[in-house]
């Protein structure tokens, strides 16, 4: 190539002083090295990181009034965010530089090859385009760049394709993707074909292409995911990143073996820290082995049926109780002020797949993907299969299709009957969407499911999984005043009718003066914060609901989502030998109040309102959140806490990984 190093040195020192010949000088030397014969690599450098930059930019704007704005700030959104363009485009530039290398001059000068480049460059500038619609809709759900979430959604296209289907006018952005593809395709039609002016030797065309084939594999060895995580502001640091990098690092990385990555105690240490925290059992016998103990409850075992409804996204910020101004959940009103409101419940993580491992197994979030989703996940300590080994019938009913999320699999294998979409008739069912049918005919089926247990004489644990609060919020027409397809609050007050609907209709079953309600989130709308793991964005509500045993009042200590299943089985006055890491909060101290929560390798363990965050790379912080707003400030490490962050963490993948969380496997020793 004719531009040298020194060349933009120079260009850069023009930059520096303002040089009026700046612009002239670096339109020559692009235009020079654009009529070599690797032009077309430059040409979709410029293309991806021009079109990545406007995407940062929109995303700055939409989010301006999260971001902390300073100087230093944009800098590194602008120039880590380059930095980090330009890794994903020595990924995105090896086919093409590859077939640059071994076209031979003469088909190189043809006109099938111009048609070629032609075709191709509109399939990098539609991807591209593409690509930035699809970051815009993502971060409007999530606030963060692709990540496991969205490498998650590979699996099951079926219902992502349709929920955005449902979701967007996809029709009418394909036919405009088509049409701004074309018109850039042909501003740029002198650039593109250019280069196949100038005939290249073999050998030049060789050392060219190993230099920049060599690009990638340095990226790949060299290049840190942790660089954009520089700033205390997570938007900051979500905006520094890119895209399309991002993705294929979650892909890559979509296991996180937590010895690896995060950092540790010597095992009998964490084991014998969790011994302290979990001996909670009434009789103060030893624990056995990991987290093994014995439950002994005095009295007689209380054989309610159970009823435990997971209401997909529902914040405790749409309940009056928590502040909420717009009326949207009156059924869930009038239910916590007739039953047990708990008001300082936090979930484990952002995804049903999070609320549903939380529920069933008790057990704090491991790195990576839930265990639900895991292979080597069957016949586990399950809240399932303690309610089974009592002579109840455990039903797990889901709205949508089981196979999503790997459901009915997980569910079926580890003590559950499953009940889905698949048990209605057609005549059955109102109406539905990409992800189920609507709550009500969910609960209609519900309803049967426990009749036909009640006329077997069988006691039943049923947990049943709602799909209206999801986007595109679609119900039908007719049960609340806010029209289909509105937005979030019209299906918070759906999923709110047609809870009030099941709750009424079951007061008329003869099961129902006998019946624990249990009505939870499994996760909340919203994780999105300044903070890398905002507290006020996981804090969800839960209502204990069983008149003539109830009695109606708040649960005002700090609970997290793994304590339900072993507060359920408290209530109920259950002995049993137990695994689980949770515990009954209605016989907790106020010195063994704490609660997780996480991202997929975020894993927050907040006690003593002090927050611990365990992080990858082996890193750990402390600080003091603030519950309100979701803040957070530094703290000096507070060793005790993290140790016993360390050791819930270390020791929730120990027994998974070591197969030492099995139900068969929970006898005493």
């Amino acid at each position: 190539m004719d531009t040298t190093f020194a060349d933009y040195l120079i260009i850069a020192g023009k930059f520096l002083f303002w040089d009026p010949s700046l612009i002239m000088s670096i339109k020559e030397k692009t235009n020079k090295l654009l009529q070599h014969r690797f032009g077309p690599v430059l040409l979709v450098t410029i293309l991806l990181c021009g079109i990545s930059l406007i995407t940062r930019v929109a995303l700055l704007i939409y989010s301006a009034s999260a971001v902390d704005w300073s100087v230093l700030n944009l800098f590194k959104i602008l120039f880590i965010g380059l930095f980090y363009d330009l890794a994903a485009t020595s990924f995105a530039i090896i086919p093409l530089v590859i077939y640059l290398w071994v076209l031979p001059p003469k088909w190189y000068a043809s006109k099938t090859n111009k048609i070629l480049l032609f075709v191709y460059f509109f399939f990098v500038v539609f991807t591209l385009i593409f690509n930035a619609i699809s970051e815009w809709f993502f971060w409007e759900e999530f606030s963060v760049r692709y990540n496991f979430i969205a490498v998650d959604y590979l699996v099951y296209t079926t219902e992502v394709i349709g929920n955005i289907r449902q979701s967007y006018p996809i029709n009418s952005i394909m036919v405009g993707l088509v049409i701004a593809t074309s018109l850039i395709v042909y501003w740029l039609r002198r650039p593109i074909t250019t280069s196949t002016t100038k005939a290249t030797s073999f050998g030049k065309r060789s050392k060219t292409a190993l230099m920049l084939l060599c690009v990638p594999v340095l990226t790949y060895f060299g290049v840190s995911h942790k660089l954009k995580y520089l700033s205390k502001n997570q938007y900051v640091n979500e905006l520094s990143g890119n895209g399309m990098y991002d993705f294929g690092f979650a892909f890559w990385n979509n296991q996180l073996d937590y010895n690896t990555f995060y950092k540790t105690l010597p095992i009998k240490r964490a084991e014998s820290i969790l011994h302290n925290l979990l001996q909670q059992d009434s009789t103060g016998k030893r624990i056995y082995t990991n987290t093994s103990r014995t439950i002994n409850s005095l009295g007689t075992e209380n054989k309610m049926n159970v009823v435990l409804i997971s209401v997909e996204s529902l914040s405790a910020e749409f309940l009056s109780a928590f502040g909420n101004t717009q009326h949207i959940t009156p059924q869930l009103d009038s239910l916590a002020k007739g039953g047990l409101l708990f008001s300082n419940l936090y979930a484990s993580g952002t995804r049903t797949v999070r609320g549903l491992e939380a529920l069933s197994l008790c057990i704090p979030p491991t790195p990576g993907q839930s265990i639900v989703k895991r292979p080597d996940n069957k016949n586990l300590f399950t809240l399932g299969n303690i309610f089974r080994s009592k002579g109840y019938n455990s039903r797990f009913i889901y709205g949508g299709y089981g196979y999503f999320d790997n459901m009915n699999e997980f569910f079926s294998n580890n003590g559950y009957q499953v009940t889905d979409r698949s048990a209605l008739q057609d005549s059955e069912i109102h109406y539905s969407n990409i992800w189920g049918v609507a709550d009500e005919d969910l609960f209609t089926l519900s309803l049967r499911e426990l009749d036909k247990d009640y006329q077997n004489r069988k006691p039943f644990f049923a947990q049943i999984m709602t799909v209206s609060n999801h986007r595109p919020y679609t119900y039908p027409e007719g049960r609340i005043d806010i029209p289909s397809h509105t937005g979030r609050e019209g299906a918070v007050k759906y999923t709110d009718y047609a809870i009030g609907k099941f709750i009424r209709e079951a007061k008329h079953k003869p099961w129902f003066s006998n019946t624990l309600f249990i009505i939870v989130a499994d996760h909340c709308a919203s994780s999105a914060g300044k903070v890398e793991l905002p507290v006020d964005k996981y804090r969800i509500p839960m209502i204990f609901y069983s008149p003539g045993h109830i009695m109606p009042g708040k649960f005002e200590k700090l609970t997290a989502q793994i304590d339900i299943g072993p507060t359920i089985l408290g209530y109920l006055n259950f002995s049993y030998k137990s695994k689980f890491f949770g515990q009954d909060v209605f016989k907790m101290k106020d010195s063994e109040e704490r609660a997780f929560i996480s991202t997929y390798q975020s894993l927050g363990y907040i006690k003593n309102k002090t927050l611990v965050i365990l992080n990858p790379h082996k890193k750990v912080a402390t600080y003091q959140p603030d519950f309100t707003t979701g803040g957070a400030v530094a703290l000096p490490a507070n060793q005790k806490l993290i140790d016993e962050a360390i050791s819930n963490y270390q020791m929730a993948s120990y027994l998974y990984q070591n197969g030492l969380y099995g139900f068969e496997s929970s006898k005493k020793p």
